[in-house]
């Protein structure tokens, strides 16, 4: 007989035990050999993934008690869980009743207007996601020891979150490709977007990536990375012990200014950065750019066994190209030295193409209450699909590397 399972909900992430919760969310944090680096680059992003840093209950836990995560912000905590008979957790969902879109990277604020039209409400609506993290990853964190029943008791859990909230739908954004297939076989309607990943294919130094491009965007990165220091900037990589509270003041202070002119309203506290360095500095890179003894600039990436994922950005002084090393020539230095198998560079960005990182699909799924809704919206998202499917292969051909390559 399958095995009966108890669906509970936890409004925080802190009501969870720690060790059960990654248990779930990354069962495969085991080393990998090095031969198996440029296959593990070659495998579609967030599949077989051995360890997400953003699925750690340190990561969400942080989110929650910087009270960048919470109620008034607009993302009330209702995490699914899922019980095997003995009490275990056998599977889990990191979900939040939303009263508004943002911070999510997949935007529905379209189908929103079409609620508010037809005199519906739109919020609350069931956001499962890492918030504020445009990061393909698990979403449906099955523990190993369990399999489809408890997949699907998880789903049903969701759906009856939904229903007992008066939630008006379920918006499962950036799940992996595996989740994304289950959630569409249980009927939730599919979409997809795009990102820009670079992807190492064994290369010894930065240099041998060079060397796979054509040559005029060889020499245009070359040109970029020598003229973003020439102002006296120098670069300053940071991971460990080595961050320090002086490094996350600063920081900070580039990431509202750089947050509050281009998104109007910075998403994480102050006490996030602190929160997140002291429980995770070892999974940290912190880029930080100096010029005169002071710093200027600065990016923050998380490490996982796989992929370096850049996240936030941001500087108090305009040098040219500056970004591109911070953001982007640093992460591709890091990966290589690390031995990883690409970085993910955060959402949007076609100018990232001619910096050697290349267009992958990234997925989310949708339940809509709604039965009129749902059939708008899915035929949309038909029309929507191809014209992703289209774009992807069309950007495939923009990529700098030489032909042979």
């Amino acid at each position: 007989m399958p095995q009966p399972y108890k669906v509970e909900i936890a409004t925080s992430i802190e009501k969870i035990n720690a060790q059960e919760w990654d248990a779930c969310a990354n069962p495969s944090a085991q080393p990998i050999a090095p031969n198996d680096a440029v296959e593990a680059a070659e495998a579609e992003s967030g599949d077989g993934e051995r360890f997400n840093p953003f699925l750690t209950h340190a990561f969400l836990k942080a989110l929650e008690t910087s009270k960048s995560v919470s109620s008034r912000a607009g993302w009330s905590s209702a995490h699914v869980l899922v019980r095997s008979a003995d009490g275990r957790l056998a599977a889990a969902a990191p979900a939040y009743l939303k009263s508004h879109s943002m911070g999510e990277y997949v935007f529905d604020f379209g189908w929103a207007d079409a609620y508010k039209r037809a005199g519906l409400d739109y919020y609350p609506k069931l956001q499962v996601a890492v918030p504020f993290t445009p990061v393909t990853g698990r979403r449906l964190l099955v523990a190993p020891a369990h399999g489809e029943a408890a997949r699907q008791t998880l789903i049903a859990g969701l759906r009856a979150l939904r229903e007992k909230t008066g939630a008006s739908s379920i918006h499962v954004t950036f799940p992996t490709r595996a989740d994304w297939d289950a959630l569409g076989s249980a009927g939730f309607l599919k979409r997809t977007d795009q990102q820009f990943h670079f992807l190492n294919r064994g290369y010894a130094d930065f240099e041998a990536f060079l060397n796979d491009l054509a040559s005029r965007k060889r020499k245009m990165i070359r040109r970029e990375r020598k003229e973003a220091l020439a102002n006296g900037v120098e670069i300053e990589a940071l991971t460990g012990s080595a961050i320090t509270e002086r490094h996350w003041d600063a920081f900070f202070q580039f990431y509202m200014d750089t947050g509050a002119r281009k998104w109007g309203t910075p998403y994480l506290t102050r006490a996030f950065f602190s929160s997140v360095g002291a429980a995770m500095a070892d999974h940290i890179l912190l880029v930080m750019g100096k010029r005169g003894g002071r710093y200027i600039a600065g990016a923050i990436n998380f490490i996982g066994l796989d992929a370096l994922y850049g996240r936030n950005w941001g500087a108090i002084e305009d040098h040219p190209f500056l970004h591109f090393e911070v953001c982007y020539y640093q992460a591709i230095e890091f990966a290589i030295a690390r031995g990883l198998s690409r970085v993910e560079a955060g959402a949007q960005g076609e100018h990232k193409l001619a910096r050697g990182y290349g267009p992958v699909a990234t997925y989310s799924a949708h339940d809509i209450a709604d039965p009129r809704f749902a059939t708008a919206i899915d035929e949309y998202l038909q029309r929507e699909r191809i014209h992703a499917d289209m774009a992807l292969e069309q950007l495939a051909e923009m990529t700098p590397f030489r032909k042979e390559t």
